[in-house]
């Protein structure tokens, strides 16, 4: 595996591969199971696989959680190595926003980015549709690959593909979990054991919600999912939506939508967890 910090030196490599399928995973680093499964994905269908470790400061709404993130470059190196990635990008700031920070990027997103995770986190897509637009420009793949566990970062990025008319495939990979239901997460390591111990209760009440919506109503759904999720102590669930997966707008009935999925999020403790799971799909 090659690394790259220089978006000429890496672009200079992938000229070298024009009639070549070329596979991109975009991550922020501090890799784990769910991103290495993104990787496999595109290696299994693409001449080249691309993965970037960038930790992008305009997606952060609260500055001590940019400081925080973890940075494990050299651990997720040989993670990647070990997974037959061909290529790791891992440029600077000044590399990924040469001009500065100031968000310049002009996507009609319809709202999705002011629903769900958008009315806690405002600014947060913006953020993400600016730095993966940047890196797909840089990287020029056929498919880009995402993970299904970030259902409304993956639903925007669609619609910036599909606005801007870039000629690039979205993929999205299922949610990988731990053993005990826990959807992987970079943010996990940094759960109490004790708070480790509960985090469980998320997929479980998920699962619940799929279980019971044939004898619920929506709301009714909704309002036992946020109970059974604040159960634990410390822990205080955001939101528990059921939405249409397509337009994430709310639905009344179970006969509103053919695509319906539920999306929480919860804090364990200082740690703010989020999950998804399909509930309809036809």
């Amino acid at each position: 595996m090659k690394v790259f910090t220089s978006v000429k030196e890496l672009q200079a490599a992938l000229r070298k591969h024009k009639k070549k399928s070329i596979g991109f995973v975009p991550t922020m680093g501090a890799l784990h199971a769910g991103h290495i499964s993104l990787m496999k994905n595109s290696i299994k269908e693409n001449d080249v696989t691309v993965c970037s470790i960038f930790v992008n400061p305009t997606q952060f709404n609260v500055k001590s959680d940019l400081k925080k993130y973890p940075r494990t470059l050299e651990a997720d190196s040989e993670k990647l190595k070990k997974a037959g990635v061909d290529y790791l990008f891992a440029p600077s700031i000044k590399e990924i926003y040469p001009n500065g920070t100031k968000k310049t990027v002009k996507v009609n997103l319809k709202g999705l980015d002011k629903r769900m995770e958008g009315e806690f986190r405002p600014g947060h897509f913006e953020g993400v549709v600016q730095v993966v637009h940047r890196l797909l420009k840089i990287v020029n793949p056929d498919r880009i690959y995402m993970g299904q566990k970030d259902f409304q970062q993956f639903t925007i990025i669609g619609q910036m593909i599909k606005s801007l008319r870039m000629k690039v495939e979205l993929v999205v990979v299922k949610i990988k979990r731990a053993k005990d239901g826990l959807a992987l997460s970079s943010r996990n390591v940094r759960l109490t054991p004790a708070k480790r111990k509960w985090a469980p209760i998320i997929y479980k009440t998920l699962k619940k919600a799929k279980r019971i919506m044939r004898s619920k109503t929506v709301q009714e759904v909704e309002a036992i999912a946020m109970e059974e999720l604040g159960k634990p102590r410390g822990y205080k669930p955001e939101y528990f939506t059921i939405v249409d997966g397509h337009s994430l707008l709310p639905i009344e009935d179970w006969s509103d939508s053919d695509y319906i999925i539920a999306a929480t999020a919860v804090w364990a403790g200082k740690i703010r967890l989020i999950d998804n799971i399909i509930l309809k799909q036809d």
